[in-house]
């Protein structure tokens, strides 16, 4: 099979689970909440409705993303990944600000704050323990793609988790008579809301402006290159950062004096290690300079 058909089978299957389990946990959070009257609750059965609608706008990247290069995008679409996730950053801040925003007025209207029922200190246990096996699910099977958008989509599930602790901790004050920790609890919701949203943006963004690979890979790079037969030394390297995949450029010196057809052999075993030795790399540029002794 096809290695991007098997990358997006698994994308897929994973985020429609994700889906399905984000659908009935934001019902029983959001249902728990106002029988229970935990704001935090509610809040956080927010939060995971905020994750169906980020689940769908993955889903729509990665099968857009995921479609060979054309006429017209001679480089492939998987750039459309990293707007997907500058969406999910975006989507996250307004989801924080909302959440945060409810809790500021609770503070400053006390007649609005209630002491939460005990069933809610159970429904924000389970929610903790089922985001985080999300978070995991979708982040093993982000690494094992390369999908940038469903990295994004699992660091959304480890906030919502996160979220989870945090309105744990504001019922369970509430109900030890600090009911005003509750809606406090939705303000740190919002701060960890916005750290998720900010992490998600920045990655995206560097994978637009044309980011370099760490120095580490470089490092590596460089020593798989210098190994090769022929390939005096190397003159430049650049990496670039193509949403899940990466772009190199590759300048080598090699001995002036060898035929074209042997300088081209040798820019060829630098391009095919490069490619076959770093996962993620999807296109490999080697040029030749000349060297005389």
């Amino acid at each position: 099979m096809d290695k991007t058909l098997e990358n997006k089978q698994i994308a897929m299957k994973v985020s429609w689970w994700s889906m399905i389990v984000n659908i009935l946990l934001s019902i029983v959070k959001v249902a728990v909440g106002l029988f229970a009257m935990s704001s935090a609750l509610i809040s956080d059965g927010v939060h995971s409705l905020s994750d169906v609608f980020s689940t769908v706008a993955v889903m729509v990247g990665i099968n857009v993303s995921s479609k060979k290069s054309d006429k017209e995008h001679r480089y492939g679409h998987e750039r459309l990944e990293c707007v997907v996730g500058m969406y999910l950053s975006a989507f996250l801040a307004v989801i924080g600000a909302g959440i945060g925003y409810d809790g500021i007025l609770k503070i400053v209207n006390h007649t609005q704050i209630s002491t939460p029922g005990s069933i809610a200190l159970y429904i924000a246990i389970l929610s903790v323990v089922t985001k985080e096996v999300m978070f995991r699910v979708t982040m093993n099977a982000g690494k094992k793609t390369g999908s940038t958008a469903l990295m994004a989509d699992a660091w959304h599930h480890r906030s919502d988790a996160l979220s989870s602790i945090g309105s744990f901790i504001g019922i369970l004050g509430a109900r030890l008579g600090y009911p005003i920790l509750d809606p406090i609890a939705c303000i740190v919701i919002c701060i960890l809301i916005f750290k998720a949203a900010f992490d998600i943006g920045k990655d995206s963004v560097d994978k637009v402006v044309d980011k370099s690979c760490d120095e580490q890979t470089i490092k590596e790079m460089k020593e798989v290159i210098l190994n090769i037969d022929g390939v005096y030394s190397i003159k430049d390297i650049k990496t670039r950062l193509f949403a899940s995949k990466k772009y190199v450029d590759i300048i080598i010196y090699v001995n002036g004096e060898i035929s074209v057809a042997e300088g081209h052999h040798i820019a060829m075993n630098v391009h095919e290690a490069i490619e076959t030795e770093f996962e993620g790399v999807k296109h490999c540029m080697v040029h030749v300079d000349p060297i005389f002794f």
